[in-house]
């Protein structure tokens, strides 16, 4: 091909300038393929499911109700997925991520608060009557560890029903959103797998089921309707950019959950078999007598051994002998419950020993950097999950229901603090907090939600509770205002009068 390279040179070098330009980028690119190992094509890498899907078509065509099923099964009668989906529950939220209620002027909204406490604080909240905010945050998120997502949906009442503000959050698990709603809808909106988004890419619509697909009321076939995008919460993990529904958190370890069950069952399995054969009597000149494990009457004159016992003493006849099983050992089981364990919990994103409840080879520095690590996780999900999907959905309700029932239309908004987490070593936590505000890199404020508490509710109870001691003449060792941290009387400002202790 030189000659024809030469001949086009001639003739055109311009022709000829691209087509070695060409050469060159194919050559390039050829290896650059060559550098990732990932991207070759060998008997090595021939398993690989390497798709270009997006991720809303990864869970269609039933794969993401597959998913749901079998992580609930794995929760129901696998002993390690209840474990993680208590650790996400209880981590994540706990007693309850708390509102605290501003108003325009950035302090605390005494009318906002008390209607909070009224509703939010009460089981008026649930249709059902039996949680409050905070029993809903909690099963909501256990519904998206378990289902990989969560419905919540504002109902609203009537000031006859009685309740303190004109509206209830009913929980809905992810079954209720009609997947089949998919594509191009009659009004020129567009649906994904039962949400239904404007031509912008708002979301608008959620197609739901009036019942629970699975559930067992009626025996009709379950039908879909429409519901307002305002009225629902979406609640899940958002893995990619994109991404409409959300997917079970077990679904990276089902396989291995699965096995490493199957694996735990055989040993138990065959230990069980092996301790079922303890001791076998043999006839060593095989004259016969009577042995019961083979089906033969013992005689009159010789009983069976039947039983064995502490201190026992029985003699054999001629040519009788005894010989005991060796059952089965189970070597390697604990290496590789440890192994597995580590590799489900890796695929959680929870630590090992939360998983398994195995503190035996945990000291005090890995256990503290191994919840270090999950704390920064939790962090995550409570902003990006809990606070942004679900609660400020809810205070946008409750704001508009304040509008409607008692005509408060001021604007007003929550601060939501997450609950506190137990410190690892209270000595040093404390004083690395204490040094944080003294030299300015938290604020009070900053500490106090930390500890899972509403910072105004908390400072306006030290006040009540200092005045309380100044109007006794008590002075207490843990009062900064009169004692240092070395026990000395602090120093007095100028005209600053502290009542006198009556004798």
């Amino acid at each position: 091909m030189k000659w024809l390279e030469s001949a086009i040179a001639s003739v055109s070098p311009e022709t000829a300038a691209r087509r070695e330009h060409a050469r060159l980028r194919i050559a390039a690119l050829r290896s650059a393929r060559a550098m990732y190992d990932g991207a070759s094509t060998s008997h090595r890498t021939s398993g690989w499911r390497r798709v270009s899907t997006d991720a809303n078509a990864e869970t269609m065509g039933g794969a993401l109700q597959r998913l749901r099923d079998q992580s609930r099964d794995m929760v129901r009668n696998n002993p390690h997925a209840p474990k993680a989906a208590a650790a996400i529950q209880n981590n994540v939220i706990g007693s309850g991520i708390i509102p605290s209620f501003l108003g325009p002027d950035g302090k605390a909204d005494k009318d906002a608060e008390a209607a909070a406490r009224e509703h939010l604080d009460t089981t008026a909240l649930d249709p059902g009557g039996q949680m409050d905010f905070y029993g809903i945050q909690s099963l909501g998120v256990r519904s998206v560890f378990e289902g990989g997502e969560v419905l919540l949906r504002r109902r609203r009442r009537l000031a006859s029903d009685g309740l303190p503000l004109p509206f209830q959050v009913q929980i809905l698990e992810g079954d209720f959103l009609d997947s089949t709603k998919d594509g191009p809808q009659d009004n020129g909106t567009y649906a994904v797998q039962g949400v239904e988004f404007d031509k912008i890419g708002r979301r608008v619509n959620y197609w739901l089921f009036d019942e629970h697909p699975g559930g067992r009321s009626t025996y009709r076939l379950p039908q879909s309707r429409r519901v307002p995008a305002s009225e629902i919460a979406h609640v899940y993990r958002i893995d990619r950019a994109g991404q409409v529904r959300g997917v079970p958190w077990l679904a990276p370890v089902i396989l291995s959950l699965a096995d490493y069950a199957d694996y735990a069952d055989a040993q138990r399995m065959r230990q069980k078999i092996a301790a079922c054969f303890a001791v076998f009597e043999v006839d060593a000149n095989g004259e016969g007598g009577g042995n019961p494990l083979l089906g033969e009457a013992a005689t009159p004159a010789r009983p069976a051994l039947e039983e064995l016992s502490p201190g026992i003493y029985e003699r054999l006849p001629p040519g009788r002998d005894i010989k005991f099983a060796t059952p089965p050992g189970v070597e390697g089981y604990a290496d590789m419950s440890r192994i597995s364990l580590r590799e489900i919990a890796a695929g959680l994103n929870i630590p090992a020993f939360v998983l398994s409840g195995d503190l035996s080879d945990l000291n005090f520095s890995s256990g503290r950097l191994g919840f270090l690590e999950f704390q920064r996780a939790l962090t995550a999900y409570q902003n990006n999950m809990a606070i942004n999907q679900m609660c400020r959905t809810v205070e946008r309700w409750f704001v508009e229901a304040l509008a409607v029932a008692r005509g408060i239309g001021r604007p007003i908004r929550a601060k939501w603090t997450p609950p506190r987490r137990e410190m690892i070593n209270p000595t040093e936590d404390i004083a690395a907090s204490r040094e944080a505000v003294r030299t300015g890199v938290d604020t009070p404020y900053d500490m106090v939600r930390k500890a899972g508490k509403d910072p105004e509710a908390h400072f306006a109870e030290m006040r009540e509770a200092f005045a309380l001691l100044d109007s006794l003449g008590i002075v207490l060792d843990c009062d900064p205002r009169r004692v240092s941290r070395a026990g000395l009387t602090q120093v007095r400002t100028e005209n600053t009068q502290y009542p006198k202790v009556e004798e």
